[in-house]
């Protein structure tokens, strides 16, 4: 809850690092997977960027390589499961890569068709929604660690823009964006940084 002093809204999304299907490009869902030995470096490299942020709250999806990459990062703070930050459920389409779905719907985009026996666009929409309004009642930095497709679903309806207009959000892996308020109309949901790779350096103090 907000306290009676209030700091700013600071949200970091942090995706996962690298696994043996994302480096595939395999649409990975539900399917319970760990980090590669890459991967687990690249968690270890986001923690030089995260280590020095006081972080209010830290919530992650209940999957392997969302909790891996919280553990690797080495804060010092117990995060705490949030069943919304799962990535979007793939259904008929898990396992399988964008250009293999493409030969039989040359036309789809997970973003406007979404996945048959699986999420569709509303229903994503929705779990975002229904996070933001929680996020968005508390004060502070904030650390999610959460997947590809639904961190890019987050960002479009952080600053209300529709589920469609994700595509245009890539985020790779072990990657770190922060939702923020412009402080001059503190109303106005912003993007204060969007997927900055592990390896490179941005300075906290220069962000809003």
């Amino acid at each position: 809850m907000k306290t009676s002093i209030s700091t700013p809204l600071h949200l970091y999304l942090i995706r996962h690092g690298e696994t043996e299907w994302s480096l595939d490009r395999r649409h990975t869902g539900c399917t319970d997977i760990p980090l590669t030995a890459n991967g687990e470096s690249e968690a270890r490299e986001l923690g030089k960027h995260l280590r020095d942020i006081q972080f209010s709250l830290m919530l992650t999806s209940s999957l392997k390589r969302a909790q891996q990459t919280c553990a690797l990062v080495g804060l010092d703070q117990v995060p705490e499961i949030e069943p919304d930050l799962v990535e979007w459920d793939y259904g008929d389409y898990e396992g399988q890569k964008s250009v293999d779905i493409r030969k039989e719907r040359p036309d789809w985009t997970i973003f406007r068709d979404g996945c048959p026996h699986g999420e569709m666009p509303t229903q994503i929409s929705d779990r975002a929604d229904r996070l933001i309004a929680r996020l968005r009642s508390l004060d502070g930095n904030i650390a999610l660690f959460s997947h590809g497709q639904f961190g890019g679903v987050l960002a479009v309806r952080w600053i209300g823009l529709t589920v469609d207009e994700a595509q245009h959000f890539p985020l790779s892996t072990a990657s770190i964006s922060i939702f923020a308020f412009d402080p001059h109309h503190p109303e106005v949901s912003v993007i204060a940084l969007w997927n900055a790779a592990s390896h490179e350096i941005f300075n906290k103090d220069s962000l809003l």
